[in-house]
């Protein structure tokens, strides 16, 4: 099934190496230990790869023994990491962790800046932590240093639920945020502060005093935040 050719060594990173280092593997592990099991939501988490292509990561998986392909409670297909797959996290982990210590100017840089997958990540952290809401809540996005076409977003709670749209779903808006793409990534990767951006004229809440205090609770950042808010590496040897 896989059509990486081996390295030829017993050496056991070779092995995993000629798994888990094709192109867009990785992610879409990483996609499977964020949650997401349909290939719609596994799509969204990686919206550059093309459908065909995660369709062969996908078997490529289920055949290394990574995941398992079942028959969801709705009927569909849903894709499952089982106890192999699930003990790749702290590789995943790990990963992003380096990443932020020593590429952190290369994670904003302007090549790699995606409102889409932005907003998607901040749809699902959201949807894992947002309490009941009595009321329909609608969060408005204004992104600038973007094409118009990807400059509104919108965040419908509901319940205990939370949909993204991509056009206006005809709501009354509660709450705007606008701010520029690599602003609202990197406060999202933990590398500005909420309050500072605000304290800066950088981001910007428009909204009731109550909705625009709430922000700071719903609005959950990467999983990798923390490590984003340290200092870099480089910063770290520079103050040897």
């Amino acid at each position: 099934m896989r059509e990486t050719r081996s390295y030829g060594q017993f050496c056991p990173v070779a092995i995993a190496s000629e798994v888990l280092a094709e192109r867009w593997t990785p992610l879409v592990i990483r996609e499977l230990l964020c949650g997401s099991v349909r290939f719609n939501d596994l799509q969204r988490g990686v919206p550059r790869m093309s459908s065909a292509l995660l369709a062969r990561r996908l078997k490529e998986l289920q055949h290394a023994g990574i995941i398992e392909r079942r028959t969801g409670l709705h009927g569909g297909a849903e894709y499952h990491l089982t106890p192999a797959g699930k003990e790749l996290f702290p590789v995943i982990e790990g990963m992003g962790l380096w990443a932020q210590r020593w590429l952190r100017r290369d994670l904003v840089d302007a090549g790699n800046l995606d409102p889409n997958l932005l907003m998607w990540d901040v749809r699902r952290n959201v949807a894992a932590r947002i309490p009941h809401h009595d009321r329909r809540h609608v969060t408005e996005f204004r992104l600038s240093g973007v094409p118009a076409n990807q400059r509104c977003y919108w965040l419908v709670f509901e319940g205990d639920a939370v949909d993204l749209c991509y056009k206006d779903p005809g709501f009354e808006v509660n709450l705007f945020v606008a701010a520029s793409l690599r602003l609202l990534t990197e406060i999202w990767l933990g590398h500005i502060a909420i309050d500072r951006a605000i304290r800066d004229d950088r981001l910007r809440l428009d909204g009731a005093r109550r909705d625009v205090a709430a922000f700071r609770s719903w609005f959950a950042l990467s999983t990798f935040a923390p490590a984003g808010a340290r200092p870099t590496g480089q910063a770290e040897l520079a103050a040897q």
